[in-house]
């Protein structure tokens, strides 16, 4: 990873090269442990370790460009540099807690940000004069190798260990229509965020914890994303659940077929009440509305699932709730198969498509 440019040779109010992204001298590698489960993505899409050593760098030739060689033996600078890296870091780690790869960019507009919320404000503005300058640099660069260049080639993923093209039109279908129905939401602007962060050979479930994590970041900008990002989390339970890529409309017919042998399965290995064996599961299947999924914003799936996925098993929630209900209350079996289905047919809460086994369920 390259996150610094060659040391200001004079002092000047001009940002020499201040940012994170380019050639600098190594730093000693900050020892968290945790950090080896970061990547960064490089403009030309190399995969490098992620080093804050390189981040702590931009920022000291930063201070460096506004304030002169002299800054650079002021304990202050040394004080506020290894401040806003611990800041940086902090915040880049929050954002991908479970690790993963982050985009130079996204790192550098971290920096940007802990500048300004440190009222480091001339160094910001320079930062971001130097960041708009290199920007149109590298687009006239582009611009002028553009009649020879050829397509980019098609980006390699890694699912259950078999290498294979990314599909991008599953990808953009599943964007498009976890957008559809909302107002203000761009699902081209979700793409593009999900792609920067893809490489070639990476694995099928960073992709879609990068989908994800596209339109989340977007949920401060508009309420709208949160219905968005949620869809795109259905998308991932319903593979975990089934094995099997299914999108939304898929699951009228999906969920009839697969919520009895959950059931069934849910017996046998001892997790469900053999009892719930003797009602109409068929019938109980289909009458789950898979719309209702649609109901959910992404706080409460996230919830939801991260509190239920702690027990092994997959299972329709609505319907395992329901039953848990009716079995608790209704002893007649008969007239307990119709309170069921209206429990789960009419009723105005949302229906999770598939989560982990509840706790709540009866053993």
């Amino acid at each position: 990873m390259q996150v610094a440019g060659p040391a200001a040779s004079a002092p000047s109010k001009t940002p020499q090269n201040p940012t994170a992204g380019e050639t600098a001298a190594p730093m000693a590698a900050n020892s968290d442990p945790r950090l080896a489960q970061y990547k960064v993505i490089r403009r030309n899409g190399a995969v490098v370790g992620f080093e804050p050593s390189k981040i702590a760098i931009a920022l000291t030739k930063a201070f460096l460009a506004v304030n002169g060689g002299q800054s650079a033996a002021s304990a202050r600078v040394r004080e506020l540099t290894a401040h806003l890296t611990d800041v940086v870091v902090g915040a880049l780690m929050r954002r991908k807690p479970e690790g993963g790869a982050i985009h130079i960019e996204e790192i550098q507009d971290q920096v940007e940000l802990a500048l300004m919320r440190g009222g480091e404000h001339e160094v910001a503005r320079a930062y971001v004069l130097y960041r708009e300058k290199r920007a149109q640099e590298r687009a006239q660069e582009k611009q002028k190798g553009a009649k020879g260049e050829t397509a980019p080639a098609a980006i390699s993923v890694v699912d259950q260990g078999v290498a294979k093209p990314l599909d991008l039109g599953r990808l953009k279908e599943l964007v498009q229509a976890s957008c559809e129905g909302l107002a203000d939401v761009d699902a081209d602007r979700i793409m593009k965020a999900t792609l920067k962060d893809l490489y070639d050979g990476v694995p099928m479930d960073e992709v879609r914890k990068c989908v994800i994590l596209a339109a989340r970041t977007l949920i401060e900008k508009d309420p709208a994303y949160s219905f968005v990002t949620a869809r795109l989390l259905l998308d991932s339970i319903r593979y975990e659940a089934m094995g099997e890529e299914a999108s939304q409309a898929d699951m009228a017919a999906k969920y009839a077929e697969y919520f009895p042998r959950f059931v069934k399965h849910g017996i046998k290995i001892g997790l469900l009440n053999e009892a719930l064996a003797q009602y109409d599961l068929a019938t109980l299947g289909k009458a789950l509305v898979p719309q209702r999924d649609l109901q959910f914003g992404y706080l409460g799936l996230q919830t939801l699932y991260r509190g239920l996925r702690w027990i092994s098993g997959v299972h329709c929630s609505s319907g395992g709730t329901v039953l848990g209900v009716v079995l608790g209350e209704c002893e007649d079996r008969a007239a307990a198969v119709p309170l069921a289905a209206g429990l789960v047919a009419p009723a105005p809460v949302p229906v999770l498509s598939l989560v982990l086994l509840a706790s709540a369920m009866p053993a």
